[in-house]
C-alpha cells in the first residue's frame, strides 16, 4: 500500500529552495552557483540551507560577475554538470547577454549536437517593490527571441518546485523567472518530493464562458482578482496561465478562445515588442474564425519603471485595469486601459 507523499504550505521562495535540494538529492553532477548563494543562503534567500547540506563542492559562490557565472556554468553544463547559476536580478542578464544569446542558447546547435546543456539560469524579475528601472524588469522577450533558450515563468508555489525540478533535467538551457514580488506574498501546500510538471503545459486557473484572460508570474494573481470582480457583474472571465513562454502550450489558449471567443493578454512588460504580441499573432493566425472582438492587450507602456511608488503603480497592470479593460470589449466600460 503506498503512502500519500508529505505536504507543507510552503512560500514560493521555499518551494523554489525545496526543488533544488530534491534534485540535488536525486543527482550528485547538480550543482548551484552564484553571488551570495552560498554562506548567505542568497539575497532572496532562496538558497537557504544548501550550503549546509550539500557543502562548497556543489554550493558555489562566485564574484560579483554576471560574466563569471553563465561562463562557468555553460563550462559545466557541457562537461557533464547540471548547474544552476543563479543571477541576483535578472537585470543583470543583460551584462552576460552575449554569453547567454551566443554561447549558451547556440552551443547544442553550433556543434551539430555533440554538446548537450543542461543549465538552468535562475533570477528575480518584476516590479512593485520599488527596486528601481535597473531592478525591476522582467525580461521575458528578450529571451523568447533567442532560439534555443527555454522560457519559464511561473506564478504559484507548487508550479514553481514542479517547473523547476522539470528544468532541471532537461537537457537544454532554461531561464527561469522568478517575479520577487511572490517570494513570501503566495503560500499553498506542496508535495514533497513532487513530480516534475512537463515544461509547454498551460493552466486553466478559473474556467469562464466570456473572455479569455492570459497572464503570468504576479500578472496572474491580478488577472483572477479581476476575474472575481467580473463575476459580481455576471462576466464570467476563463483565466490561463501559460506557465511557460517557451515552449508555449498555444493549443490549451486556442481551445479557450474557441470557448470564449474574447482574448485579453497581461503582461508585465512594454508594450512594443512584448511576449503578449507573439500570443496575439498565434491566435490571430491559429484561431481568428473564433474571435468576436478585437484582441486587448493590458501591459506597461514603453518608458523604464519608475522609482517613485505611486508613478511604478501608475504603470503596472492591476486588476482594476485588467477588469475595465474586459468591461470595455464587452462593451460595459469607457475603453480606457
Amino acid at each position: 500500500m503506498s503512502t500519500p507523499e508529505a505536504t507543507a504550505t510552503v512560500s514560493f521562495r521555499d518551494a523554489i529552495r525545496d526543488a533544488m535540494a530534491e534534485e540535488m538529492r536525486r543527482d550528485g553532477r547538480v550543482v548551484v552557483l552564484g553571488e551570495d548563494v552560498a554562506a548567505a543562503d542568497g539575497v532572496f534567500k532562496a538558497t537557504a540551507g544548501l550550503l549546509a547540506e550539500f557543502g562548497p563542492t556543489r554550493v558555489w559562490d562566485t564574484p560579483i560577475s554576471e560574466q563569471a557565472i553563465i561562463g562557468a556554468a555553460l563550462g559545466a553544463a557541457i562537461t557533464g554538470m547540471r548547474p544552476i547559476a543563479e543571477l541576483m536580478f535578472i537585470d543583470f542578464a543583460l551584462v552576460t547577454m552575449d554569453g547567454i544569446a551566443n554561447e549558451v542558447a547556440k552551443y547544442r546547435f553550433m556543434s551539430g549536437g555533440q554538446f548537450a546543456v543542461p543549465l538552468v539560469i535562475r533570477g528575480a524579475c518584476g516590479g512593485g517593490l520599488a527596486f528601481g528601472a535597473q531592478h525591476s524588469q522582467t525580461l521575458e522577450t528578450a529571451f523568447t527571441s533567442m532560439p534555443g533558450l527555454k522560457v519559464v515563468a511561473p506564478a504559484t508555489p507548487s508550479d514553481a518546485k514542479g517547473l523547476l525540478k522539470a528544468a532541471i533535467r532537461d537537457d537544454n538551457p532554461v531561464v527561469f523567472l522568478e517575479h520577487k514580488a511572490l517570494y513570501t506574498k503566495i503560500t499553498e501546500p506542496v508535495a514533497a518530493d513532487s513530480e516534475p510538471i512537463p515544461l509547454g503545459s498551460a493552466a486553466i486557473r478559473r474556467p469562464g464562458r466570456d473572455v479569455t484572460i492570459v497572464a503570468t508570474m504576479l500578472m496572474l494573481h491580478y488577472a483572477l482578482e479581476a476575474a472575481a470582480q467580473l463575476a459580481n457583474d455576471g462576466i464570467e472571465a476563463e483565466v490561463v496561465d501559460p506557465r511557460s513562454l517557451v515552449p508555449l502550450d498555444s493549443q490549451t489558449i486556442c481551445d479557450s478562445v474557441a470557448r470564449t471567443n474574447r482574448l485579453v493578454i497581461v503582461e508585465e512588460s512594454p508594450r512594443t515588442g512584448g511576449w503578449g504580441a507573439t500570443v496575439a499573432s498565434m491566435v490571430g493566425e491559429q484561431a481568428f474564425d473564433q474571435l468576436d472582438a478585437p484582441i486587448a492587450r493590458v501591459c506597461i507602456e514603453d518608458v523604464p519603471l519608475p522609482y517613485s511608488p505611486p508613478l511604478e503603480a501608475g504603470i503596472l497592470p492591476d486588476a482594476a485595469r485588467i477588469a475595465r479593460t474586459v468591461r470595455a470589449m464587452l462593451g460595459q466600460g469607457d475603453g480606457r486601459r
